[in-house]
């Protein structure tokens, strides 16, 4: 059984991974003239108040949903079902999204309150795939602790979903990948 020692050392792990590849792979979304200047980047401390183990509420008839880009172009997914946990005393309802409806992979963009100060404006994605963030109960880690910035935020040659308006919190999330 892993400890809460071992989930932090996890995602401190990931976070350095991150930092080493943003530094050095010729695939790095930094701009190749910034990576010698690239010191690693910035998080909230991993915090266990943003980790939660909790029911996805499956929707009956998956929606198509389009959602706008970075670039003002559309993208097509399809609203999958919803979690719903507490942040701050706080009850939040965030929809998690799929690509491709053969897929067991689950997508949840967001903006929160600090989004466009200590966090990317447009928002940050969480990614939940089976094999990590699947219980053996059937329920789903949906840890904050591991949201990133879509690669639109270090450079404009991407193109990236915006979170649709249902997954605009009100609350701060303050957990997971800062500004760049």
């Amino acid at each position: 059984m892993a400890t809460a020692e071992d989930w932090i050392d996890d995602i401190e792990a990931q976070r350095r991974q991150k930092d080493r590849y943003f530094g050095e792979d010729p695939r790095s979304p930094i701009p190749e003239d910034e990576r010698a200047d690239f010191d690693g980047l910035d998080y909230f401390p991993v915090d266990p108040a943003y980790r939660f183990e909790v029911e996805l509420e499956a929707y009956d008839e998956p929606e198509r949903v389009v959602v706008g880009t970075s670039t003002d172009g559309e993208q097509e997914y399809l609203a999958w079902g919803e979690f719903t946990v507490e942040i701050d005393g706080e009850p939040v309802t965030v929809t998690a999204y799929k690509g491709d409806p053969e897929e067991d992979r689950l997508w949840v963009p967001f903006r929160d309150a600090t989004s466009g100060e200590a966090t990317y404006g447009a928002g940050r994605y969480i990614d939940l795939e089976p094999d990590q963030h699947r219980t053996d109960r059937g329920t789903w880690i949906l840890d904050f602790n591991e949201a990133y910035n879509p690669t639109c935020a270090y450079s404009d040659r991407y193109e990236c979903p915006l979170p649709p308006t249902e997954n605009w919190l009100a609350v701060p999330i303050e957990a997971g990948e800062k500004n760049y």
